[in-house]
């Protein structure tokens, strides 16, 4: 497995993540968003894996920007302004290859160490 676990610092489920697998003794990469956002290609693996802006995009966040995310009408000019703003995003964020979740989701981890 090749984990890497994009978050925050502060992400009390980035956290929870960071402690699953530290837990597990599985080796995992870990990005501060913060500090280093994902890369052009990293976004659109996430973005086809979880299936779309609608499950990496946190809608209960306290951002401004969600609310220009809600009137965009371009799906493209969408996906740009996530990708321009990584603070809207879910966390973690967690990608095992092509395979990606959003949020705090053991179950589906649980199985990438069994496959």
């Amino acid at each position: 497995m090749n984990i890497q676990i994009f978050g925050t610092a502060k992400s009390f489920d980035t956290k929870k993540a960071q402690r699953w697998f530290q837990e597990r003794r599985i080796r995992f990469q870990f990005i501060d968003l913060s500090k280093k956002p994902m890369s052009p290609g990293e976004f659109d693996s996430v973005l086809r894996a979880v299936g779309g802006l609608d499950a990496l995009v946190d809608w209960d966040g306290k951002s401004r920007d969600l609310d220009l995310l809600r009137y965009l009408a371009d799906r493209r000019q969408q996906e740009d302004l996530v990708f321009e703003n990584q603070k809207l995003l879910r966390q973690p964020v967690v990608r095992n290859g092509r395979q990606a979740t959003v949020g705090y989701c053991p179950d589906v981890w649980k199985g990438w160490q069994e496959g």
